[in-house]
C-alpha cells in the first residue's frame, strides 16, 4: 500500500497526538487504584511489617502509579539583575465617618 494522502488521513486519526490522553495509561491508572482500594487493609498490614525505611521506599513506588508526577521547575535570573518576586502590601486607611 502506498502512502496518499487518504493513508496519511487514516493513518493521523489513529496516531497520538499531544495534548491527548493517553487512553491506555488512564484505564490502568484507573485499575490500579481500583486494585489497591480493595487491598487497602492488606496492603496496610504488610506495609507495618516492613522496615520504616523500606516502608517508605515502598508507599512512594505505589504512589508513582495514583498521584501524578509533578515536573521540576528552574528559575533562572536575568544577567545583572534581581529577579525576586515584589510583593507590594496596600493598606486602607478609614477615617472618621467615611
Amino acid at each position: 500500500m502506498s502512502f496518499t494522502s487518504e493513508t496519511a488521513k487514516q493513518a493521523g486519526k489513529k496516531s497520538t497526538r499531544a495534548g491527548k490522553k493517553n487512553k491506555t495509561t488512564q484505564e490502568t491508572r484507573e485499575r490500579f487504584k481500583t486494585l489497591l482500594d480493595a487491598n487497602f487493609d492488606k496492603i496496610q498490614e504488610d506495609l507495618e511489617q516492613l522496615a520504616p525505611d523500606q516502608r517508605i521506599k515502598a508507599l512512594l513506588d505505589l504512589a508513582k502509579f495514583v498521584l501524578p508526577t509533578l515536573r521540576s521547575t528552574e528559575l533562572k535570573a536575568g544577567e545583572g539583575e534581581d529577579n525576586f518576586p515584589t510583593i507590594t502590601i496596600v493598606r486602607e486607611i478609614k477615617r472618621g465617618n467615611e
